[in-house]
């Protein structure tokens, strides 16, 4: 970001707010884990609507039977016909675009009468304080799509030890019959955070992942935790639970720049950019929301 540039013509950020955006989302965003753990940027995109296509395949793995050694499998009458394999699944990919769904701004000016401060640090200041109050949005729109997409809603009748432990069985026995692969994980508001660590099966007695001292907790019955504000749940919910990675969140940058304004002796630093959120079909069976009466 280094030049001055208050007296020459625009100039371009897009490059540096990326790199920004995606060491703050890695830092700062609640469901990261949720999203493979960081956000895909583009700089310089164009204004359209689509951000990207991946190649998916809507077929099932197909788990094969026990080979097959009859006599009249793949030889005698069943030569040329037959084979021990079991029948043959064909694998076809079709592309899928992902479309932009929402979109972000800033506008902001910066006037070398008034700024008192170096114009590279304070455009570099801006940059960095931006990039966080977009992760913060993008974070907010990630808990409501992850809300939105839950191929399951749980209710948890109250905070009690029973009713927190029914819940986290519930949740478990709903993994093991879908036969999920990968790390579970439970994204929960703070009272529920609190009483997963208070709860009796967290002792140390039991080698407990949970440390009262700390008020902090790393697993329960399996799962992944991590304390999320309430105000990142939609009304009525405490906790969102998932096998980490099955969703991708992204933004493409239109513009991240400073241009000379005709209004002041200075300039406007200006950004746009598009971004969304997107889960395959078959991996929102793997995506569960808790809720309260």
């Amino acid at each position: 970001m280094a030049g001055e540039n208050n007296n020459l013509a625009v100039r371009s950020y897009q490059k540096q707010f990326k790199e920004l955006l995606q060491v703050v989302y890695k830092k700062q965003a609640y469901f990261s884990e949720f999203f493979g753990g960081g956000i895909e940027a583009l700089d310089g995109v164009t204004h359209n609507t689509t951000a990207f296509s991946i190649k998916t395949s809507d077929i099932p793995v197909v788990i094969g039977v026990e080979y097959n050694k009859d006599p009249n499998v793949a030889f005698g009458t069943g030569t040329s016909n037959t084979n021990r394999f079991g029948e043959r699944k064909e694998i076809i990919y079709t592309d899928t675009d992902v479309l932009y769904d929402w979109e972000w701004t800033w506008h902001e000016g910066i006037d070398k009468h008034t700024v008192n401060n170096n114009f590279d640090a304070t455009v570099a200041d801006r940059s960095e304080l931006q990039a966080q109050a977009k992760v913060q949005l993008f974070d907010n729109k990630g808990g409501l799509f992850i809300s939105t997409v839950a191929d399951q809603t749980l209710n948890l009748a109250d905070f009690s030890n029973d009713a927190v432990l029914k819940l986290f069985n519930d949740l478990s026995n709903a993994y093991v019959n879908m036969e999920a692969i990968g790390t579970k994980m439970a994204w929960v508001k703070p009272e529920l955070y609190n009483a997963i660590v208070d709860h009796p099966i967290t002792s140390s007695a039991k080698h407990s992942g949970a440390n009262v001292d700390t008020n902090g907790i790393i697993s329960f019955k399996g799962f992944a935790i991590k304390e999320v504000p309430e105000a990142k749940f939609q009304t009525g919910e405490v906790a969102y639970t998932s096998i980490v990675g099955v969703g991708k969140q992204f933004t493409g940058i239109n513009t991240a720049r400073t241009i000379p304004s005709e209004d002041f002796d200075g300039v406007a630093f200006q950004g746009a950019g598009k971004a969304g959120e997107f889960i395959l079909p078959a991996n929102k069976k793997a995506v569960i929301k808790v809720v309260t009466p």
